[in-house]
C-alpha cells in the first residue's frame, strides 16, 4: 500500500464512518506543480483506482494532465491553437469499479463525446461553471459562455469573481 498510504486510511475512516454510498474521491496523479509531482503519474493512478475499489465508494474523480496546444490553419491561412486534452484516464476508468468523472479542459462537445465513448461516466466543469452559473442550461440551448477571470480566482473579496458572472437573458 505505499502509493497513497494515508488517503487510503482517510477513505477507510471515512467509510467506517458514513458509509460508502457517501464517499467520493478526487485523484490528481498528473499534477506537477507546487513541488507535487510523482515520477510515475499513470502508475499511482493506477494503484489509487484498484485500491479505493475495495472501499465500494461512489466515485472517483480524476483531474485530465495539462491540455496540450496544436496549432491548426483556418482555410483563410490564419492560424490557431486548439486545446487537445491528452486523455490519459481510460486505464483507470476501465479498473475503477464506480462511477468515474473526468476532469481537466472539457467544452460542451468534448464532454458528451468522451461520455458516449465510454471514457468516462461522467464530465466535470469547474472554471466554465464558475464563470457561467447557468451552465446546463447554455449547454443546452449550445449559447455563448462568459469566459472566466482566473485573476478573481484566489481573492479574499466574496463576492467579485465568484457571484458576479451574468446569467443568459
Amino acid at each position: 500500500m505505499g502509493y497513497g498510504r494515508f488517503a487510503l486510511e482517510v477513505v477507510e475512516a471515512v467509510v467506517d464512518e458514513i458509509g460508502a454510498d457517501r464517499v467520493g474521491v478526487r485523484l490528481s496523479p498528473f499534477a506537477d506543480y507546487v513541488d507535487c509531482w510523482d515520477s510515475n503519474p499513470e502508475a499511482l493512478g493506477l494503484c489509487m483506482v484498484q485500491s479505493l475499489n475495495k472501499y465500494n465508494i461512489l466515485y472517483c474523480h480524476m483531474v485530465e494532465p495539462r491540455m496540450a496546444f496544436m496549432e491548426r490553419k483556418h482555410r483563410m491561412g490564419f492560424v490557431d491553437e486548439k486545446r487537445q486534452i491528452p486523455r490519459k484516464l481510460f486505464s483507470m476508468r476501465k479498473i475503477f469499479t464506480g462511477t468515474f468523472i473526468a476532469v481537466g479542459g472539457y467544452d460542451r462537445e468534448e464532454g458528451n463525446k468522451v461520455v458516449d465513448e465510454g471514457y468516462t461516466d461522467l464530465v466535470a466543469y469547474g472554471r466554465m461553471f464558475l464563470a457561467n452559473p447557468d451552465l446546463p442550461k447554455r449547454f443546452e440551448l449550445n449559447a455563448p459562455l462568459n469566459k472566466y477571470n482566473r485573476l478573481t480566482f484566489t481573492i479574499p473579496d466574496p463576492v467579485v469573481g465568484y457571484t458576479d458572472y451574468p446569467f443568459l437573458e
